[in-house]
């Protein structure tokens, strides 16, 4: 969300100069959008909750600073969990990933009971038993607070269910908006965070651009109890599963429902699942709003315009669908997510409107940068892929036919393209990690050229199977469809602007683009094709 400047505030001022900080090391990066809001629009910039910062286990701290995103950052685990304020939570772990399948070695979770009271106690230990009193302590917490955990998963120590030790306003998630209103409150002054370190309020004489990234619905799934009251009683239809449906699912999702596989749970426990599931959501949508009641009184007594972006980033979720409690797949529950954008000029987006048209998580920074005043139409932000969701709502943005991604988590690299009609997903690289050097984009072909068995193709018709139960991709009268989408999203995503980095190194990184424009949006699938 954001503060839309005064007129007179659109004066470009240059970027800090300091060392390039490691998410920069790449001269293929380009500045984040905080960066560009902060550099070319004078914004100050705060990011409150959940970073999610991917690199940080490389930061070098002479090269890489906590403000090397935002002006003020406020992490929930560093300066919310670590100082007590938080709930029941992850607090160490280690795996090891044997041919890529996850083996907890041990996993620890907090407990931390109004008034401050906290325990510490493993969940899991792999090659030894639990002490004693640390499971005894662990099966106290779980009586306590109905905890139900995803024992038919290899990781069992996560938490699909319970509720949370702490009352509404006084989670980790209650904490995250009190730190958000803290810093709205101080504006232009110093303060003490929850965790007394001295801070200084949100910069009065700029605008402002803030991201607020709950750690909410994502596990341990624990609702206050005013929520999970509200939804103790409710008759949830559970989702249909049955293991027949393995047998057409490519090795590479057999692999992924091996890892997450709760149709194993009793009907009871899949019912607090989805309860609990629709309760923490609902104390979000709460704290959600308390936030931007904050946000929005601070720009009227600022005299400022808004934007404020709302969207589900880290997980969509499978409260049963294809077997599973988790995300990580290519089908409808882990990707399909909501958006919602809310501005003071019910002009640019009004109130009620609804739009059915594909959109993608790149078209955030557009819309953004575009809030902020940014003409993200000059060649310098070529390098964006996504559209501003005003031009979208206008019907001035490309019309897409089909969106795309690729994530390698769990199962290994994996693609997915979905149109109106056909949910296609397949293997891309035949490693389970990410590329390291000097193999970056080694082979990078091979999804497009190795025997067909092994690119795990997987084809959902919508039209006749809208939730994604029988995968057709090996079906005769589907076959020559799902290889033309083989080559559709394996010449997008392995040969247009494909870039593999390692991290590790300073500037190391290769750029795949043998298919440089083969991301056009567009299908044109051939009429023989399609069923």
């Amino acid at each position: 969300m954001h503060a839309v400047p005064r007129l007179d505030a659109h004066r470009p001022i240059p970027v800090p100069n300091r060392a390039l900080p490691l998410h920069r090391h790449a001269s293929a990066a380009r500045l984040r959008a905080p960066h560009r809001v902060a550099g070319a629009a004078r914004y100050s910039t705060s990011v409150f909750g959940k970073t999610g910062w991917g690199i940080r286990k490389h930061l070098d701290p002479d090269q890489n600073q906590r403000d090397d995103f935002f002006d003020h950052t406020v992490e929930f685990q560093a300066d919310l969990e670590q100082h007590g304020f938080g709930d029941i939570f992850y607090s160490a772990g280690q795996y090891d990933f044997i041919d890529g399948i996850i083996s907890p070695v041990f996993t620890k979770e907090t407990v931390q009971y109004p008034g401050g009271e906290a325990h510490t106690y493993h969940t899991q230990r792999r090659d030894e038993p639990i002490p004693e009193d640390e499971l005894e302590i662990k099966e106290k917490v779980e009586r306590e607070f109905d905890i139900l955990r995803a024992y038919t998963r290899l990781n069992k120590g996560l938490i699909l269910g319970g509720v949370n030790p702490q009352p509404a306003g006084q989670t980790v998630d209650g904490h995250v908006v009190t730190e958000f209103c803290n810093h709205l409150q101080n504006a232009g002054k110093n303060y003490e965070t929850l965790a007394g370190k001295t801070a200084q309020g949100v910069d009065p004489d700029k605008p402002l651009f803030s991201h607020l990234s709950f750690h909410w619905p994502h596990t341990p799934v624990l609702p206050p109890q005013e929520y999970r009251n509200l939804f103790k009683d409710l008759p949830y239809d559970l989702p249909e599963f049955s293991t027949d449906e393995l047998s057409r699912f490519p090795p590479q999702l057999v692999t992924l429902y091996n890892e997450c596989k709760t149709d194993g749970l009793k009907d009871e426990e899949k019912l607090q699942a989805v309860r609990d599931y629709y309760a923490f959501c609902a104390y979000g949508d709460a704290l959600i709003g308390r936030a931007v009641e904050e946000f929005k009184t601070y720009c009227e007594k600022q005299g400022r315009e808004y934007l404020i972006v709302f969207t589900v980033g880290d997980n969509g979720w499978h409260l049963g669908e294809q077997g599973i409690m988790a995300k990580f797949g290519p089908w409808r529950q882990s990707l399909h997510n909501a958006a919602i954008v809310v501005s003071s000029d019910p002009d640019t987006y009004p109130a009620g409107q609804v739009c059915h048209d594909m959109v993608e998580f790149v078209d955030f920074a557009p819309t953004l940068l575009t809030g902020a005043g940014i003409d993200v139409d000059t060649p310098e932000y070529d390098h964006l892929d996504g559209y501003d969701l005003h031009r979208t709502l206008d019907g001035n943005a490309p019309k897409r036919d089909y969106v795309l991604g690729e994530l390698n988590v769990v199962c290994g690299h994996r693609a997915f393209l979905r149109t109106d009609d056909f949910a296609f997903s397949m293997r891309t690289r035949d490693m389970w990690d990410q590329g390291r050097a000097p193999d970056l984009n080694h082979d990078v072909t091979w999804a497009l050229t190795c025997d067909r068995p092994k690119a795990d193709l997987a084809l959902y018709d919508l039209r006749v199977d809208p939730l994604e139960r029988n995968n057709v991709a090996e079906d005769h009268a589907y076959r020559g469809l799902a290889d033309w989408f083989r080559e559709k999203l394996g010449t997008i995503v392995l040969g247009d602007g494909r870039i593999e980095c390692d991290w590790r190194k300073p500037n190391s990184y290769s750029l795949s683009n043998f298919a440089g424009g083969a991301h056009d949006h567009q299908l044109n699938i051939p009429e023989e094709l399609i069923p």
